[in-house]
């Protein structure tokens, strides 16, 4: 009988004992606060606010009204200001290229020196991979060059592409972009005709993300 009631007793102290003990764990309790990486919910990149950057590729040209094909290495500067909206980002981008697009076919010579683009950029985000759509205004210069004689126009006309951008650190992100620059045409004394530039546009770049 002792035994038993021993027994009982022993029992009845581990059971207050035990649940106060796991009282004392932290079980159930949240993580503490840990910053985001990047200042987005969840650890996401943040796309958000201004950035400056550079750029150098190949353009693939074409002179309406002409035999030449102007093409050349091109390199240029661009800066833009995106807004973020959870994985959607919309933004506008400028950018100013210098181009070593020529091309002769006898006796005509075309060049396009330069040109710049305005655009609108509209896509989605993978966390820290962006692909965007983009078009807007285009502007540059034609030269049209023959024996003795040369004749420069700058013109206006639109442009359209599509791009990728990776972001690599919180500041850094890399891009490769295409774009379809189209320049309205002029008519040129020289070769008594209308004349236009086109060209297709493959370049890479980096920006610089001020957060």
């Amino acid at each position: 009988m002792k035994r038993f009631i021993i027994g009982v007793a022993a029992l009845v102290v581990a059971d207050c004992i035990v649940p106060a003990c796991a009282a004392d764990l932290n079980y159930g309790q949240p993580a503490p606060y840990a910053p985001y990486a990047y200042s987005q919910p969840y650890g996401l990149y943040n796309w958000g606010g201004p950035y400056v950057g550079a750029n150098l590729g190949y353009g693939w040209g074409e002179v309406g009204g002409s035999l030449t094909n102007p093409s050349g290495f091109i390199a240029g500067v661009q800066a833009g200001y995106n807004f973020q909206n959870g994985p959607w980002v919309f933004g506008l981008e400028g950018d100013i290229q210098a181009s070593g697009a020529d091309n002769t076919v006898s006796p005509w010579k075309y060049t396009n020196p330069w040109f710049g683009t305005i655009r609108g950029r509209g896509g989605y985000a993978f966390n820290n991979i962006l692909l965007y759509g983009t078009a807007g205004l285009a502007f540059g210069e034609l030269r049209a060059e023959t024996i003795g004689q040369s004749e420069t126009h700058t013109n206006a006309g639109w442009t359209v592409g599509v791009g990728g951008e990776v972001g690599l650190t919180q500041n850094w992100s890399a891009k490769i972009e295409y774009l379809h620059v189209d320049l309205s045409s002029s008519r040129f004394a020289i070769t008594g005709g209308a004349n236009d530039f086109s060209s297709n546009v493959v370049r890479v770049g980096v920006n610089y993300h001020f957060w």
